[in-house]
Protein backbone atom coordinates (compact mmCIF):
# COMPACT_ATOMS: atom_id res chain seq x y z
CA UNK A 1 0.00 0.00 0.00
CA UNK A 2 1.41 3.47 -0.86
CA UNK A 3 2.22 5.05 2.41
CA UNK A 4 1.17 8.80 1.16
CA UNK A 5 -2.85 7.62 1.33
CA UNK A 6 -4.35 11.08 0.01
CA UNK A 7 -7.89 11.33 0.68
CA UNK A 8 -8.80 12.97 -2.25
CA UNK A 9 -12.67 13.20 -1.25
CA UNK A 10 -10.91 15.98 1.49
CA UNK A 11 -8.90 18.22 -1.29
CA UNK A 12 -10.48 21.49 -0.57
CA UNK A 13 -9.78 24.92 -1.97
CA UNK A 14 -9.69 28.06 -0.18
CA UNK A 15 -9.37 30.27 -2.99
CA UNK A 16 -12.70 29.99 -4.14
CA UNK A 17 -15.73 31.90 -3.39
CA UNK A 18 -17.19 28.78 -0.95
CA UNK A 19 -14.89 25.91 0.11
CA UNK A 20 -14.83 22.82 -1.76
CA UNK A 21 -15.35 20.25 0.96
CA UNK A 22 -15.81 17.17 -0.99
CA UNK A 23 -17.14 14.61 2.14
CA UNK A 24 -20.08 13.31 3.75
CA UNK A 25 -21.86 15.19 6.27
CA UNK A 26 -22.57 13.25 9.49
CA UNK A 27 -26.09 12.90 9.46
CA UNK A 28 -26.63 13.43 13.12
CA UNK A 29 -25.32 17.12 12.88
CA UNK A 30 -27.12 17.64 9.97
CA UNK A 31 -30.43 16.75 11.04
CA UNK A 32 -29.40 19.29 14.11
CA UNK A 33 -28.39 21.81 11.49
CA UNK A 34 -31.97 21.39 9.63
CA UNK A 35 -33.51 21.67 13.50
CA UNK A 36 -32.39 25.41 13.76
CA UNK A 37 -35.32 27.83 13.31
CA UNK A 38 -35.34 31.47 12.21
CA UNK A 39 -39.09 32.05 13.76
CA UNK A 40 -38.11 30.57 17.12
CA UNK A 41 -34.65 32.70 16.65
CA UNK A 42 -36.87 35.85 16.45
CA UNK A 43 -39.35 35.01 18.85
CA UNK A 44 -36.27 34.62 21.68
CA UNK A 45 -34.74 38.19 20.28
CA UNK A 46 -38.33 40.26 20.57
CA UNK A 47 -39.07 38.31 24.14
CA UNK A 48 -35.22 39.87 24.70
CA UNK A 49 -35.73 43.60 23.07
CA UNK A 50 -39.37 43.96 24.96
CA UNK A 51 -37.49 44.49 28.45
CA UNK A 52 -37.05 47.87 28.90
CA UNK A 53 -33.29 47.81 29.51
CA UNK A 54 -30.95 45.07 29.96
CA UNK A 55 -28.28 46.95 30.97
CA UNK A 56 -26.22 45.40 33.58
CA UNK A 57 -27.01 48.08 36.43
CA UNK A 58 -30.57 48.06 35.52
CA UNK A 59 -31.96 46.27 38.72
CA UNK A 60 -36.17 46.59 37.34
CA UNK A 61 -37.21 42.93 38.12
CA UNK A 62 -39.84 43.24 36.15
CA UNK A 63 -38.81 45.21 32.68
CA UNK A 64 -34.99 45.11 33.67
CA UNK A 65 -31.90 42.56 33.60
CA UNK A 66 -33.32 40.40 36.28
CA UNK A 67 -36.60 39.49 34.35
CA UNK A 68 -34.82 38.74 31.07
CA UNK A 69 -31.96 36.62 33.22
CA UNK A 70 -35.63 34.55 34.64
CA UNK A 71 -36.77 34.50 30.99
CA UNK A 72 -33.25 33.04 29.83
CA UNK A 73 -33.23 30.53 32.44
CA UNK A 74 -36.87 29.99 32.16
CA UNK A 75 -36.19 29.03 28.36
CA UNK A 76 -32.95 26.70 29.25
CA UNK A 77 -34.97 24.75 31.74
CA UNK A 78 -37.97 23.98 29.72
CA UNK A 79 -35.66 22.43 27.10
CA UNK A 80 -33.49 20.81 30.01
CA UNK A 81 -36.38 18.13 30.07
CA UNK A 82 -35.53 16.52 26.87
CA UNK A 83 -31.85 15.61 28.08
CA UNK A 84 -32.62 12.86 30.98
CA UNK A 85 -31.24 15.25 33.35
CA UNK A 86 -27.88 15.61 31.66
CA UNK A 87 -28.71 19.67 31.62
CA UNK A 88 -29.19 21.56 34.46
CA UNK A 89 -29.62 25.91 34.23
CA UNK A 90 -28.72 28.13 37.02
CA UNK A 91 -28.36 32.09 37.56
CA UNK A 92 -24.92 32.59 38.52
CA UNK A 93 -24.28 35.57 40.60
CA UNK A 94 -21.04 37.34 41.39
CA UNK A 95 -20.26 41.12 41.72
CA UNK A 96 -18.08 43.39 39.64
CA UNK A 97 -15.84 46.01 41.77
CA UNK A 98 -15.75 48.80 41.02
CA UNK A 99 -13.10 50.20 38.20
CA UNK A 100 -13.64 53.87 38.70
CA UNK A 101 -14.74 54.29 34.96
CA UNK A 102 -18.49 52.03 33.91
CA UNK A 103 -18.37 50.37 37.35
CA UNK A 104 -18.73 53.33 39.82
CA UNK A 105 -19.80 50.99 43.12
CA UNK A 106 -18.78 47.66 43.64
CA UNK A 107 -22.69 45.50 41.68
CA UNK A 108 -24.06 42.65 42.28
CA UNK A 109 -24.17 41.09 38.09
CA UNK A 110 -24.83 37.58 37.33
CA UNK A 111 -24.76 35.10 34.08
CA UNK A 112 -27.21 32.73 32.76
CA UNK A 113 -25.95 28.99 32.55
CA UNK A 114 -27.06 25.72 31.34
CA UNK A 115 -24.57 22.73 31.39
CA UNK A 116 -25.34 19.74 29.17
CA UNK A 117 -23.01 16.87 30.76
CA UNK A 118 -21.19 14.69 28.38
CA UNK A 119 -21.73 11.23 28.74
CA UNK A 120 -17.86 10.14 28.90
CA UNK A 121 -16.92 10.07 32.73
CA UNK A 122 -13.40 10.29 31.32
CA UNK A 123 -14.02 13.38 29.37
CA UNK A 124 -13.30 16.35 31.19
CA UNK A 125 -13.22 18.91 27.99
CA UNK A 126 -15.62 21.52 27.97
CA UNK A 127 -17.12 23.70 25.39
CA UNK A 128 -18.48 26.74 25.13
CA UNK A 129 -21.29 28.74 23.07
CA UNK A 130 -21.54 32.18 24.73
CA UNK A 131 -23.63 35.42 23.45
CA UNK A 132 -23.69 38.42 26.16
CA UNK A 133 -27.30 39.74 27.23
CA UNK A 134 -26.91 43.21 28.82
CA UNK A 135 -27.63 46.22 25.99
CA UNK A 136 -26.99 49.64 26.18
CA UNK A 137 -28.01 53.01 24.75
CA UNK A 138 -25.33 55.77 23.09
CA UNK A 139 -24.34 56.48 27.15
CA UNK A 140 -22.93 53.25 27.65
CA UNK A 141 -23.47 54.74 31.66
CA UNK A 142 -27.67 54.94 30.87
CA UNK A 143 -28.94 52.11 32.54
CA UNK A 144 -32.74 53.38 32.80
CA UNK A 145 -33.29 54.33 28.78
CA UNK A 146 -34.76 52.53 26.43
CA UNK A 147 -32.11 49.70 25.23
CA UNK A 148 -33.33 46.60 23.42
CA UNK A 149 -30.50 45.24 21.75
CA UNK A 150 -32.26 43.40 19.38
CA UNK A 151 -28.96 42.38 17.42
CA UNK A 152 -26.52 43.43 20.40
CA UNK A 153 -26.50 40.95 21.42
CA UNK A 154 -30.14 39.53 21.59
CA UNK A 155 -28.65 37.84 18.57
CA UNK A 156 -26.08 35.78 20.04
CA UNK A 157 -28.20 35.24 22.86
CA UNK A 158 -30.84 33.75 20.92
CA UNK A 159 -28.47 31.74 19.09
CA UNK A 160 -27.06 30.04 22.19
CA UNK A 161 -30.78 29.88 23.81
CA UNK A 162 -31.47 27.84 20.19
CA UNK A 163 -28.80 25.66 20.11
CA UNK A 164 -29.68 24.93 23.75
CA UNK A 165 -33.00 23.48 22.47
CA UNK A 166 -31.45 21.91 19.88
CA UNK A 167 -28.93 19.83 21.17
CA UNK A 168 -30.22 19.18 24.74
CA UNK A 169 -31.64 15.89 23.53
CA UNK A 170 -28.49 14.30 21.97
CA UNK A 171 -25.47 13.16 23.86
CA UNK A 172 -22.30 14.48 23.52
CA UNK A 173 -19.30 12.67 25.09
CA UNK A 174 -17.45 16.21 26.08
CA UNK A 175 -19.78 18.83 27.99
CA UNK A 176 -21.52 21.76 26.35
CA UNK A 177 -21.97 24.89 28.11
CA UNK A 178 -24.07 27.46 27.03
CA UNK A 179 -23.67 30.96 28.50
CA UNK A 180 -25.83 34.35 28.51
CA UNK A 181 -23.27 36.56 29.93
CA UNK A 182 -23.57 39.80 31.47
CA UNK A 183 -21.36 43.04 31.75
CA UNK A 184 -19.45 42.74 28.29
CA UNK A 185 -20.64 46.70 27.57
CA UNK A 186 -19.33 47.46 30.91
CA UNK A 187 -16.16 45.24 29.83
CA UNK A 188 -16.45 41.69 29.36
CA UNK A 189 -17.07 41.57 33.39
CA UNK A 190 -19.42 37.94 33.06
CA UNK A 191 -16.73 36.64 30.55
CA UNK A 192 -14.23 38.23 32.67
CA UNK A 193 -15.39 36.15 35.81
CA UNK A 194 -16.10 32.80 34.35
CA UNK A 195 -12.75 33.00 32.69
CA UNK A 196 -10.61 33.45 35.79
CA UNK A 197 -12.87 31.19 37.36
CA UNK A 198 -12.21 28.23 34.68
CA UNK A 199 -8.28 29.12 35.27
CA UNK A 200 -8.59 28.96 38.93
CA UNK A 201 -10.36 25.52 38.89
CA UNK A 202 -8.00 24.20 36.14
CA UNK A 203 -11.04 23.59 34.08
CA UNK A 204 -10.44 21.88 30.26
CA UNK A 205 -11.53 24.23 27.60
CA UNK A 206 -11.58 23.30 24.43
CA UNK A 207 -13.13 25.80 22.62
CA UNK A 208 -15.03 29.05 23.20
CA UNK A 209 -17.38 29.95 20.34
CA UNK A 210 -18.35 33.84 21.14
CA UNK A 211 -21.66 35.37 19.19
CA UNK A 212 -21.71 38.77 19.35
CA UNK A 213 -23.77 40.48 16.63
CA UNK A 214 -24.94 37.86 14.87
CA UNK A 215 -28.35 39.15 13.14
CA UNK A 216 -27.92 41.64 11.00
CA UNK A 217 -27.19 41.43 6.70
CA UNK A 218 -27.03 44.87 5.73
CA UNK A 219 -24.83 48.03 6.65
CA UNK A 220 -24.89 51.20 7.55
CA UNK A 221 -23.11 54.17 4.91
CA UNK A 222 -22.35 51.71 2.09
CA UNK A 223 -25.75 50.06 1.50
CA UNK A 224 -24.61 46.47 1.18
CA UNK A 225 -27.02 43.91 1.71
CA UNK A 226 -25.31 40.71 2.60
CA UNK A 227 -26.56 37.47 3.79
CA UNK A 228 -24.32 35.01 2.33
CA UNK A 229 -21.11 36.00 4.57
CA UNK A 230 -19.99 36.02 8.49
CA UNK A 231 -16.92 36.74 9.99
CA UNK A 232 -14.90 34.78 12.62
CA UNK A 233 -12.11 36.58 14.30
CA UNK A 234 -9.38 35.13 15.87
CA UNK A 235 -6.07 36.21 17.84
CA UNK A 236 -2.50 35.58 15.98
CA UNK A 237 -0.16 36.06 18.97
CA UNK A 238 -1.67 34.53 22.15
CA UNK A 239 -2.24 36.77 24.91
CA UNK A 240 -0.78 34.80 27.16
CA UNK A 241 2.27 34.05 25.10
CA UNK A 242 5.13 33.34 27.14
CA UNK A 243 8.74 34.30 26.06
CA UNK A 244 9.39 30.17 25.18
CA UNK A 245 6.11 30.20 23.09
CA UNK A 246 7.25 33.13 21.50
CA UNK A 247 10.55 32.04 21.14
CA UNK A 248 8.94 29.02 19.48
CA UNK A 249 6.35 31.05 16.83
CA UNK A 250 9.52 32.16 15.66
CA UNK A 251 11.51 29.77 15.14
CA UNK A 252 8.89 27.23 13.37
CA UNK A 253 7.09 30.90 11.30
CA UNK A 254 3.91 30.10 12.77
CA UNK A 255 2.74 33.56 13.54
CA UNK A 256 -0.40 32.30 11.75
CA UNK A 257 -0.96 29.00 13.37
CA UNK A 258 -2.50 29.89 16.84
CA UNK A 259 -4.95 28.04 18.78
CA UNK A 260 -7.37 30.36 18.19
CA UNK A 261 -6.58 30.68 14.06
CA UNK A 262 -6.91 26.83 14.12
CA UNK A 263 -10.30 27.30 15.60
CA UNK A 264 -11.14 29.52 12.98
CA UNK A 265 -10.30 27.45 10.12
CA UNK A 266 -12.10 24.49 11.78
CA UNK A 267 -15.29 26.94 12.94
CA UNK A 268 -14.60 27.58 8.69
CA UNK A 269 -14.54 23.77 7.16
CA UNK A 270 -17.51 22.72 8.75
CA UNK A 271 -19.72 25.36 8.94
CA UNK A 272 -19.28 25.18 5.10
CA UNK A 273 -20.06 22.11 5.00
CA UNK A 274 -22.70 21.97 6.91
CA UNK A 275 -24.74 24.90 6.06
CA UNK A 276 -25.12 25.41 2.47
CA UNK A 277 -24.52 29.09 0.19
CA UNK A 278 -22.71 30.63 3.31
CA UNK A 279 -19.12 31.93 3.60
CA UNK A 280 -17.24 31.86 6.38
CA UNK A 281 -14.72 34.83 6.12
CA UNK A 282 -11.86 34.35 8.43
CA UNK A 283 -10.72 37.76 9.74
CA UNK A 284 -7.12 38.05 11.15
CA UNK A 285 -8.05 40.17 14.13
CA UNK A 286 -8.64 39.41 18.02
CA UNK A 287 -11.86 41.58 17.32
CA UNK A 288 -12.95 44.47 14.79
CA UNK A 289 -10.42 47.41 14.66
CA UNK A 290 -9.85 48.55 18.10
CA UNK A 291 -12.67 46.89 19.70
CA UNK A 292 -13.28 43.39 21.63
CA UNK A 293 -15.61 41.25 23.11
CA UNK A 294 -15.91 38.25 25.50
CA UNK A 295 -14.10 35.85 23.82
CA UNK A 296 -10.61 38.07 25.07
CA UNK A 297 -11.66 37.29 28.76
CA UNK A 298 -10.52 33.77 27.61
CA UNK A 299 -8.03 34.29 25.23
CA UNK A 300 -6.03 36.11 27.99
CA UNK A 301 -5.75 33.12 30.34
CA UNK A 302 -4.94 31.11 27.72
CA UNK A 303 -7.99 29.19 26.52
CA UNK A 304 -8.90 28.79 22.62
CA UNK A 305 -11.65 31.16 21.76
CA UNK A 306 -12.87 33.06 18.71
CA UNK A 307 -15.45 36.01 18.35
CA UNK A 308 -18.14 35.00 15.56
CA UNK A 309 -19.78 37.41 14.13
CA UNK A 310 -22.20 39.38 11.07
CA UNK A 311 -20.26 40.71 7.99
CA UNK A 312 -21.68 43.78 7.46
CA UNK A 313 -22.53 46.40 10.97
CA UNK A 314 -25.29 48.85 10.69
CA UNK A 315 -24.26 51.76 13.07
CA UNK A 316 -27.75 53.26 13.17
CA UNK A 317 -29.01 50.16 15.11
CA UNK A 318 -25.77 49.62 17.57
CA UNK A 319 -25.29 51.47 20.21
CA UNK A 320 -27.19 54.45 19.73
CA UNK A 321 -31.02 55.58 21.57
CA UNK A 322 -33.89 54.84 20.05
CA UNK A 323 -35.32 58.15 17.76
CA UNK A 324 -35.99 59.19 14.21
CA UNK A 325 -33.60 61.32 13.56
CA UNK A 326 -33.42 63.45 9.52
CA UNK A 327 -35.88 60.75 8.41
CA UNK A 328 -33.67 58.21 9.88
CA UNK A 329 -34.47 55.12 12.49
CA UNK A 330 -31.81 54.81 14.88
CA UNK A 331 -31.69 52.26 17.47
CA UNK A 332 -31.10 48.44 18.13
CA UNK A 333 -34.74 47.22 17.11
CA UNK A 334 -35.45 43.38 15.75
CA UNK A 335 -37.30 45.00 12.46
CA UNK A 336 -34.03 45.77 11.23
CA UNK A 337 -32.65 42.29 11.89
CA UNK A 338 -32.69 39.10 9.51
CA UNK A 339 -33.68 36.47 11.10
CA UNK A 340 -32.82 34.03 7.93
CA UNK A 341 -29.63 35.06 8.29
CA UNK A 342 -29.46 34.56 11.73
CA UNK A 343 -30.11 31.31 11.44
CA UNK A 344 -27.60 30.82 9.30
CA UNK A 345 -25.43 32.10 11.48
CA UNK A 346 -26.57 29.71 14.02
CA UNK A 347 -26.16 26.60 11.95
CA UNK A 348 -22.36 27.43 11.63
CA UNK A 349 -22.29 27.24 15.41
CA UNK A 350 -24.07 23.92 15.88
CA UNK A 351 -22.15 22.30 13.34
CA UNK A 352 -18.68 23.22 14.79
CA UNK A 353 -19.81 23.16 18.22
CA UNK A 354 -21.23 19.67 18.01
CA UNK A 355 -18.55 18.51 15.54
CA UNK A 356 -15.59 19.21 18.51
CA UNK A 357 -18.26 17.70 21.29
CA UNK A 358 -18.42 14.13 19.87
CA UNK A 359 -14.85 14.27 19.02
CA UNK A 360 -11.84 12.86 20.55
CA UNK A 361 -9.27 15.26 22.05
CA UNK A 362 -6.26 16.67 19.94
CA UNK A 363 -3.62 14.09 19.46
CA UNK A 364 -0.74 14.52 22.03
CA UNK A 365 2.92 16.00 21.42
CA UNK A 366 2.29 16.68 17.94
CA UNK A 367 6.02 16.93 16.35
CA UNK A 368 7.90 17.06 12.95
CA UNK A 369 11.63 15.44 12.30
CA UNK A 370 13.93 17.96 11.94
CA UNK A 371 17.00 15.78 12.00
CA UNK A 372 19.00 16.50 9.10
CA UNK A 373 18.21 18.05 5.77
CA UNK A 374 15.51 16.78 3.67
CA UNK A 375 13.24 17.30 0.62
CA UNK A 376 10.11 15.07 2.63
CA UNK A 377 8.16 16.00 5.88
CA UNK A 378 7.80 13.29 8.48
CA UNK A 379 5.79 13.79 11.21
CA UNK A 380 4.92 11.77 14.80
CA UNK A 381 2.46 12.07 17.41
CA UNK A 382 0.70 10.33 20.18
CA UNK A 383 -2.67 9.29 20.75
CA UNK A 384 -5.63 11.76 22.50
CA UNK A 385 -5.74 11.57 26.12
CA UNK A 386 -9.49 11.25 25.76
CA UNK A 387 -11.89 9.19 23.57
CA UNK A 388 -11.00 6.97 20.49
CA UNK A 389 -9.91 8.00 17.36
CA UNK A 390 -9.69 5.35 14.24
CA UNK A 391 -7.20 7.56 12.31
CA UNK A 392 -5.68 10.69 11.36
CA UNK A 393 -5.46 13.42 8.81
CA UNK A 394 -2.04 15.45 8.70
CA UNK A 395 -3.14 18.83 6.89
CA UNK A 396 -1.21 20.68 4.70
CA UNK A 397 -1.25 24.14 2.60
CA UNK A 398 1.24 26.53 1.12
CA UNK A 399 3.00 29.02 3.77
CA UNK A 400 0.67 31.54 2.03
CA UNK A 401 -2.56 30.11 1.94
CA UNK A 402 -5.03 31.08 4.75
CA UNK A 403 -6.76 27.35 4.76
CA UNK A 404 -5.60 23.96 4.58
CA UNK A 405 -5.39 22.34 1.23
CA UNK A 406 -4.82 18.93 1.48
CA UNK A 407 -5.56 16.09 4.23
CA UNK A 408 -3.79 12.80 4.11
CA UNK A 409 -5.52 10.16 6.43
CA UNK A 410 -3.59 7.48 8.85
CA UNK A 411 -4.07 5.02 11.35
CA UNK A 412 -0.60 5.12 12.26
CA UNK A 413 0.82 7.96 14.39
CA UNK A 414 3.08 8.89 11.93
CA UNK A 415 3.17 9.84 8.03
CA UNK A 416 6.13 10.87 5.95
CA UNK A 417 5.26 13.14 3.23
CA UNK A 418 6.93 14.00 -0.38
CA UNK A 419 6.74 17.70 0.49
CA UNK A 420 9.46 19.95 1.90
CA UNK A 421 8.49 21.58 5.55
CA UNK A 422 10.77 24.50 3.98
CA UNK A 423 7.61 25.08 1.55
CA UNK A 424 4.41 24.24 3.61
CA UNK A 425 2.66 23.86 6.74
CA UNK A 426 1.03 21.02 8.71
CA UNK A 427 -0.61 19.78 11.47
CA UNK A 428 -2.36 16.83 12.76
CA UNK A 429 -5.85 16.44 13.80
CA UNK A 430 -7.71 13.24 15.63
CA UNK A 431 -10.62 11.54 13.90
CA UNK A 432 -13.10 9.48 16.01
CA UNK A 433 -15.30 6.36 15.14
CA UNK A 434 -17.81 8.75 13.83
CA UNK A 435 -15.61 10.57 11.69
CA UNK A 436 -15.33 13.51 13.30
CA UNK A 437 -12.60 15.44 13.57
CA UNK A 438 -10.73 17.55 16.41
CA UNK A 439 -8.93 21.04 16.53
CA UNK A 440 -5.87 20.18 14.35
CA UNK A 441 -2.54 20.51 16.42
CA UNK A 442 0.83 22.48 15.02
CA UNK A 443 3.67 20.64 15.22
CA UNK A 444 6.84 21.25 17.09
CA UNK A 445 10.29 20.50 16.09
CA UNK A 446 11.58 17.15 17.28
CA UNK A 447 15.71 17.28 16.63
CA UNK A 448 16.89 14.65 18.75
Amino acid sequence: MNKYLLIIGLIFISSSAFSQIAVNRDPKIAEMVSEISSDSLENYVRKLASFTSRHTLNTNTETGMPAAQEYVLSKFNLFAKNSSGRMTAQIEEFVIPADGRRITVDSPAANVIATLKGTDPNDKRVFIISGHMDSRNKDVMDAEGIAPGANDDGSGTAAVIELARVMASREFPATIMFVAFTGEEEGLKGATYLADKAKEEGWEIGAVLNNDIIGNSSSSGTLINDNLKMRVFSETIPSNETEEMARLRRYTGAENDSKSRQLARFVKEIGERYVDQFEVKLIYRADRFLRGGDQTAFSRNGFTAVRISEMNENFYHQHENVRVEDGIQYGDLPEFMDFEYLRKVTAVNVSALATLSQAPSQPEEVQINVRGLSNSSTLLWKEPATGEAKGYYVLMRETSSPMWEKKFYTSDLTLTLPYSKDNYFFAVQAVGENGAESLPVFPVPLSR
